[in-house]
């Protein structure tokens, strides 16, 4: 049941970022809401999160594939093991780990890439700033739609009940 619960934050994650990623400045990536999944995923559950989301943007993406695959992974264990050994159950909490995550994710990103391509490309510091910004707006409101969604499927199910069916004491 976990699994398919991460599959589909990962569908979604993936579908969303390719629907919206034709709509910033250029085709750039301005935003990771892939990262933002797997984050929402690592700490409910680990790092399988990480493994889907970035391999599946890795192939859909024109880079090289893995390297977006292992490094979603590293956060997302990371993540996990942040969020398992500290209480982390405000959202507000959570967007922490999702900012720093964030800055971590394209660190190692540029990282990565400056070793397989033996040359060291200039981080861009604004560009990163703006991704961690959105990113943590995104993870925000996601946080708060899953605390708040299960109440209002709730009270949806309970209003649809006929009035002979409810308990009146």
């Amino acid at each position: 049941m976990k699994l398919m619960w991460v599959i589909a934050t990962m569908i979604v994650a993936v579908a969303l970022q390719m629907t919206l990623a034709r709509y910033t400045v250029g085709g750039r990536w301005a935003f990771d809401l892939v990262l933002v999944g797997v984050l929402f995923a690592a700490l409910q559950l680990g790092m399988i999160a990480g493994t889907l989301g970035g391999l599946t943007q890795d192939v859909l993406d024109n880079g090289i594939v893995g390297v977006g695959g292992l490094v979603k992974t590293v956060v997302g264990f990371a993540a996990g093991a942040v969020g398992a050994q500290f209480v982390l159950a405000r959202p507000s909490a959570r967007m922490v780990i999702v900012a720093i995550a964030t800055m971590i994710h394209r660190m190692l990103l540029y990282g990565i890439l400056a070793m397989i391509k033996q040359q060291w490309a200039a981080m861009p510091w604004r560009a990163m700033l703006w991704e961690t910004a959105v990113n943590t707006l995104c993870s925000l409101v996601a946080f708060y739609a899953a605390e708040a969604l299960p109440g209002a499927m709730a009270r949806g199910r309970a209003s649809r009940r006929s009035s002979f069916s409810r308990r009146q004491w």
